[in-house]
């Protein structure tokens, strides 16, 4: 039977559908692959990082027509009115006035033949394309890092807010246990001022908890552009943790600097500021064009107004330059320069990389045992409650000892669940170092979370 919520709901969205404004409802449980798919269409970055690209890849069209001839028409028609003063044969001065038209039509083909400067601007254009292409690979890598960190810190206020409420309830039930104890004259004071104590701290970290959840709650649906109503869990059972394979820093490392886009990205600018160099000291050479012109013009001055002219001629145009104020050697001291710069940016690079790399692969391999030793903590801690908890019943504990190892436990199960999402998330990052498949990077995370429902 269809419930007021659900009817109101249905009627809501047919209303919209009617309206023109009809917007497919977002699945009700979000996993990362979809958080993923979602974040290519509509985060702004990648979509200006598209953009970027598309501006990028027309500069080897643009240089490449440089290459490529030129035809060029001009067509022209004038009303000429002369006033002609001259000595007549009496030495007066006389005027006489003509008016007629002219016209003028030009056809002009040029191609260039030896252009130094032009050829090696076609060059640089494709090192300049591969730049783009690096750069938008890189802000691909972006995504997933940003979509998986935005992602698990989200599932992780969801857990802390989780603990908190179990730590909440626990304080709640120990506060009513301590007063019914002192009315019936087993307990103490202290037991019910220690309880509510604890109670008034999660009842401020509840408050706290909540508003990161909401805080990281809108950063998610800032990257997909739409409301998430709540994203699939961490499948613990199915997450598998392994060390980083191969199990060498140097090789990661070294595969880090052959794919990594940041890299090809800036090796591509150098590439091109080498070409700047060398487009620069062309500067110095001459160039050679072929020309083809066709002219039909009539009336072109007065002695001939009533004349037609028709031009055909085609040959070849050397310029040579002699003299430009010391404008071609500053430019090429400016682009050796640059050359510099991007060397030593480079260079600084390679080094961050290397250390990023060797920070993740750390992260991985460290997590694994990090992560195996707070399960061993949480069983440990668990166990301590529950014996605590049987020897208060016996006498032999007090409720502060009960509310101490509660306490533990609670920390050991969020510093387990932080460790995971770490372990998680420095996967990600290292994958996104080396330039590995995003898509396969996001469908390895996905597969250790709960099944996602339409």
């Amino acid at each position: 039977m269809l419930n007021f919520k659900s009817f109101r709901k249905a009627w809501v969205a047919l209303s919209l559908c009617g309206m023109g404004s009809c917007v497919l409802a977002s699945p009700a449980v979000m996993d990362l692959r979809q958080i993923y798919q979602a974040a290519l269409e509509q985060d702004a970055t990648v979509r200006a990082a598209r953009a970027t690209a598309d501006v990028g890849r027309e500069r080897l069209p643009q240089a490449k027509s440089q290459l490529m001839p030129t035809i060029t028409a001009n067509v022209g028609k004038n009303n000429n009115d002369l006033n002609t003063t001259s000595p007549n044969l009496l030495g007066q001065d006389t005027t006489t006035n003509d008016k007629y038209l002219s016209d003028n039509r030009t056809l002009q083909l040029r191609q260039p033949l030896f252009n130094m400067p032009r050829w090696l601007q076609f060059e640089q254009a494709k090192s300049l394309v591969n730049e783009v292409e690096a750069t938008l690979d890189r802000e691909y890598q972006n995504l997933v890092v940003r979509v998986a960190s935005a992602y698990f810190e989200t599932l992780m206020a969801d857990e802390q807010l989780d603990l908190v409420l179990a730590q909440k309830a626990t304080y709640t039930a120990l506060v009513d246990a301590a007063k019914k104890g002192l009315a019936a004259g087993s307990g103490t004071r202290t037991d019910i001022d220690d309880a509510q104590s604890r109670l008034d701290m999660a009842l401020a970290q509840e408050l706290e908890a909540r508003q990161n959840q909401d805080l990281t709650r809108r950063q998610l649906q800032l990257l997909v552009n739409q409301p998430v109503m709540a994203i699939a869990k961490l499948n613990v059972p199915a997450l598998k943790l392994s060390s980083p394979q191969p199990a060498s820093l140097d090789e990661w490392t070294v595969k880090a600097e052959q794919n990594s886009p940041e890299i090809k990205a800036l090796q591509a600018k150098l590439e091109a500021s080498r070409q700047e160099v060398k487009k620069t000291q062309a500067g110095h050479f001459p160039t050679l064009d072929a020309v083809a012109q066709w002219s039909n013009s009539g009336s072109e001055n007065i002695t001939r107004i009533n004349s037609r002219y028709e031009n055909k001629s085609i040959g070849l145009q050397l310029s040579v330059p002699i003299f430009s104020g010391g404008y071609v050697n500053s430019t090429i001291r400016q682009a050796v320069a640059e050359q510099t710069r991007v060397e030593e940016s480079l260079e600084a690079l390679r080094r961050d990389l290397g250390v990023r790399v060797h920070r993740e692969y750390r992260g991985v391999s460290e997590g694994v045992m990090r992560v195996r030793a707070l399960e061993q903590a949480v069983r440990s801690s668990e166990q301590m409650m529950k014996s605590t908890q049987m020897s208060f019943k016996a006498g032999s504990r007090t409720q502060l000892d009960v509310l101490n190892a509660q306490q533990q436990y609670s920390l050991a199960m969020r510093d387990l669940a932080q460790a995971r999402f770490v372990y998680i998330m420095s996967k990600v990052k290292l994958a996104s170092l080396v330039g590995d498949d995003p898509a396969a990077s996001v469908e390895e995370v996905n597969a250790s979370l709960a099944k996602a429902t339409n």
